[in-house]
């Protein structure tokens, strides 16, 4: 599950790679994923895809069929409530993502951020810089409190695996720094 998926490329190619996992991307605004959801319905020998869904719907408010039916959920380069959402670890946003994922699913949170560019955006925020520190000292406990353990973090651009339609764009910006946070849905509480 991709949420944030914005043009919902990562979900269609993910799904044209492993036919046999079903896909589904999820974003507030449906402009973008107008052209890929005409796609995903054409004959498979024109693009078609049978695995491919995609949501117009904000983290939010997600659907409730949505619930515990993820193996891995991806937040990638998200911007507005859900970098807010991630970066702040906003109680609403984490406890939504964590209604996607079933027991032991895996959360892909991709962030990158220029410092110059998108300073006024974490500024709106009010987002403080995202560092290692920030993470184990303010987030951990916050997505902990969502249902989800911080088992990783990556600040290296050269460590993050970026697998969006931003791959280009973003590794040529070389003053942008990247940042990962890898975690996992805890069991729930009984």
């Amino acid at each position: 599950m991709d949420v944030g998926t914005g043009d919902g490329l990562f979900v269609y190619k993910s799904a044209q790679r492993d036919p046999r996992t079903f896909y589904i991307g999820i974003d507030a605004n449906r402009r973008p994923l107008e052209k890929i959801s005409e796609k995903i319905h054409r004959r498979p020998d024109k693009g078609g895809l049978s695995n491919v869904l995609y949501v117009q719907a904000s983290v939010e408010d997600l659907p409730a069929e949505l619930d515990a039916i993820a193996a891995e959920v991806f937040v990638q380069f998200p911007w507005g409530s859900l970098l807010r959402g991630v970066a702040g670890g906003d109680e609403t946003v984490l406890g939504n993502l964590r209604r996607l994922c079933l027991p032991k699913a895996r959360l892909h949170i991709t962030m990158g951020l220029d410092h110059q560019r998108d300073r006024h955006e974490w500024e709106r925020l009010e987002l403080p810089r995202i560092s290692r520190e920030y993470v184990g000292a303010v987030l951990a406990g916050r997505y902990r409190n969502a249902g989800f353990r911080i088992i990783g973090e990556l600040s290296s651009p050269d460590e993050v695996e970026i697998r969006t339609s931003w791959d280009k764009k973003l590794r040529r910006n070389s003053s942008r720094s990247l940042f990962r946070i890898l975690a996992e849905a805890e069991e729930p509480v009984q």
